[in-house]
């Protein structure tokens, strides 16, 4: 691959220039799964000075920590200098860097799986991997787990215990039982983290291959509260359990809100359409826009996956009561631009026997209506009607929106069919 040629011919220059230099962490944890890494670190002895001697054009993004981004082939990648970090005032940042060696470098990272590194240069093929920390027998095994003590792993950055989760899900592996306790004692300390880090890696696990086993460990370990600054929570997961790999940031978010905030309702519905309706009905006109500030702000989201969020919630709505809306309300809910979404929400939740026998209703019956056109242009606009002689005011709208009903009900078809009815509308 592009990534990996140029990343190799920086390690070729190090080494001959008299370095040890390696590729190092997840690019060597994939390649070991089968997986195409999507980038390329490197690791060395040589110091960021001497980084930037042989690599003039390279920016020094981290010089305190021994990071400099050199660009080759049209490739940026990330040279590090081996270190040992000490003294995590800030539960993130080391206080003290010091440039050592591969053993000491590997010893300082997350978790095993992501300490090991490879020579590409190894004639021996025995000779490539480089495992200070046993991470090869733990991918292997398919576990994650913390190098050394992991409440001192954790102690260095509490993210980690977020980072475990992803892994952990994003992988299909266990975690290693003293790795999940630590991370659950110390779960309360993921406050101290900027909430911009914690929104990035629990949108990653939420749009990653298992969106469901993420949720599942977050609420296990106890970081469900202090990532979306809400107590903690464990209900059933009937949305989450039903999330595909891949699945859309707002999608996941209105699974995950739904799943945790239905629960807690006097009445949390069940195996039936009217009960799910009566259920988010009462939580978008009590709390659903005070919920969605708060994970705003807890997950730093951008405005778009917020209103996204909201939107969905209230289309779901507009979706459990599709069997007794009229023909034009369906037509305008299967021409919003988030019906795609909506419907596969609604499968995530298809383990409800009233919400699969839904989804299979609104499947059949929305098919024709799309053939009909859901969204065709008004036979008449705002314009057509000061030409009309009525005078812009409040009522316009409505009139405009009895005038598409109709249309969209097939009532009238032609603009002189809407001008007859007008009289009838006033």
């Amino acid at each position: 691959s592009r990534p990996r040629a140029a990343a190799l011919s920086i390690v070729q220059r190090l080494v001959a220039a008299g370095h040890v230099a390696y590729f190092a962490g997840g690019c060597v944890r994939d390649a070991l799964l089968g997986i195409e890494p999507k980038d390329f670190d490197v690791a060395t002895d040589a110091e960021p000075a001497r980084v930037k001697s042989l690599f003039p054009s390279a920016q020094l993004v981290g010089e305190a920590f021994g990071v400099a981004l050199v660009r080759t082939q049209g490739i940026a990648v990330e040279v590090a200098t081996f270190r040992s970090e000490s003294g995590y005032s800030d539960g993130r940042r080391p206080d003290q860097v010091t440039f050592t060696d591969a053993r000491t470098d590997a010893l300082r990272r997350d978790f095993t799986v992501n300490g090991m590194f490879e020579d590409p240069l190894a004639t021996d093929p025995a000779a490539r991997i480089i495992d200070f920390v046993q991470g090869r027998e733990d991918l292997q095994k398919g576990v994650i787990r913390a190098i050394g003590d992991p409440f001192e792993r954790f102690a260095e950055d509490y993210l980690r215990t977020l980072r475990a989760v992803r892994f952990a899900a994003r992988l299909g592996f266990s975690l290693d039982p003293a790795t999940a306790a630590a991370a659950r004692q110390q779960a309360r300390y993921l406050g101290q983290i900027s909430r911009e880090r914690i929104g990035i890696e629990v949108l990653a696990m939420l749009t990653g291959p298992r969106p469901a086993i993420a949720v599942e460990l977050l609420s296990q370990l106890w970081l469900d509260g202090p990532a979306l600054n809400e107590d903690h929570a464990a209900p059933p997961l009937l949305f989450v359990a039903g999330l595909p790999a891949g699945v859309d940031a707002p999608v996941a978010l209105a699974a995950w809100l739904l799943d945790r905030h239905l629960a807690s309702l006097s009445t949390p519905p069940r195996n039936s359409t009217l009960a799910y309706h009566a259920a988010i009905e009462s939580l978008c006109n009590q709390q659903l826009s005070r919920l969605i500030t708060r994970w705003r702000k807890a997950l730093t989201l951008s405005n778009e996956n917020r209103d996204d969020t909201l939107s969905l919630v209230n289309l779901l709505s507009v979706a459990l009561s599709w069997e007794s809306l009229p023909i034009a309300k369906r037509k305008r809910a299967l021409a919003h631009r988030l019906w795609p979404s909506v419907v596969t929400l609604l499968s995530c939740g298809s383990s409800d026997a009233a919400l699969a026998s839904l989804s299979r209703v609104i499947q059949e019956q929305s098919q024709p209506l799309f053939e009909q056109g859901v969204a065709p242009v008004p036979l008449l606009t705002g314009d057509d009607l000061i030409a009309l002689g009525l005078q812009p005011g409040p009522a316009f709208k409505g009139l405009l929106d009895s005038l598409y009903d109709a249309q969209l009900e097939g009532r009238i078809t032609t603009r002189q069919q809407a001008i007859d009815l007008l009289p009838g509308l006033r």
